[in-house]
């Protein structure tokens, strides 16, 4: 339960490892919080507990209109409270990336390292053009959340399909079990994604500069849902972090590195 009463809906896997640490993990959107099970195989060898906390609006946690990216962290830490977990690790997806940097620049104590999978650059970001190279379908729905978010919220309820683009090696990687049926149906598809969208497209709260812990940015060259020119401008303003851009993967593909990038993190926790 958050402190203003919303309710948290979180899972939580536990290792039969080692003990090496805790990871909390952000979905994409409309995502419920559940991890792609390679994910989850990868952490139990490398004696990782994993955490996912659902946004509101997602899965079964109430929905919090106008939140901004920032706001996850208080979420987090306060799930983390609940659960006795001091200092953990973040790992984000998508629209998830943004989340899990938020996390790590706003709760400087407790996170100690970060890796951004696919992520998006806040808006502002110097010298980046935002819209380039992105798939028709999400261009059109992130346009529409430029408009706030009862002009996103109505876009949505008339245009619950969209078709999405994806280049060979993301339906290859569908295939292969790197998808989670969403738990996020019916109307609250369209409250979630609405605001996950607006929450990107308008300022985060919070500066990805002020990440001071090991971060890891990974991106696949073949993204077409966030494409890799938004992994050098964020990478840009972090100059702290590696970066890991693979020219052989797309948007869910890239999702396949979770071996090396989990390693990546236990070796700094």
């Amino acid at each position: 339960m958050a402190a203003d009463g919303r309710r948290l809906a979180a899972r939580l896997s536990v290792s039969h490892g080692s003990g090496s640490g805790t990871v909390f993990w952000h979905h994409g959107t409309l995502r419920d919080g559940t991890p792609p099970r390679p994910f989850v195989t990868a952490a139990h060898r490398l004696g990782l507990r994993w955490i996912s906390v659902a946004r509101p609006g997602h899965g079964r946690s109430s929905p919090r209109p106008g939140r901004s990216v920032a706001a996850v962290a208080r979420d987090v830490a306060a799930v983390a409270d609940h659960l006795g977990v001091d200092r953990f690790a973040v790992v984000g997806h998508s629209a998830g990336a943004a989340h899990a940097l938020a996390c790590a620049a706003l709760l400087p104590g407790r996170v100690p390292v970060a890796v951004a999978i696919g992520a998006y650059a806040p808006r502002d970001v110097a010298g980046l053009d935002w819209y380039a190279h992105l798939d028709p379908a999400a261009t059109l729905a992130l346009r529409a959340a430029e408009q706030g978010r009862e002009h996103k919220l109505a876009f949505e309820r008339e245009h619950p399909d969209l078709r999405w683009l994806l280049p060979d090696v993301d339906v290859e990687a569908l295939e292969q079990g790197w998808f989670i049926d969403e738990d996020t149906t019916g109307d609250a598809r369209a409250v979630a994604r609405t605001d996950d969208h607006v929450a990107l497209v308008s300022p985060w709260g919070f500066d990805p500069a002020d990440v001071g812990c090991p971060a890891l940015l990974v991106h696949g060259e073949g993204d077409t849902f966030v494409p890799a020119t938004h992994a050098r401008a964020l990478g840009a303003t972090m100059p702290q972090a590696e970066k890991w851009v693979s020219p052989v993967d797309g948007h869910f593909s890239i999702l396949r590195r979770c071996d090396a990038a989990l390693e990546w993190v236990r070796r700094r926790l």
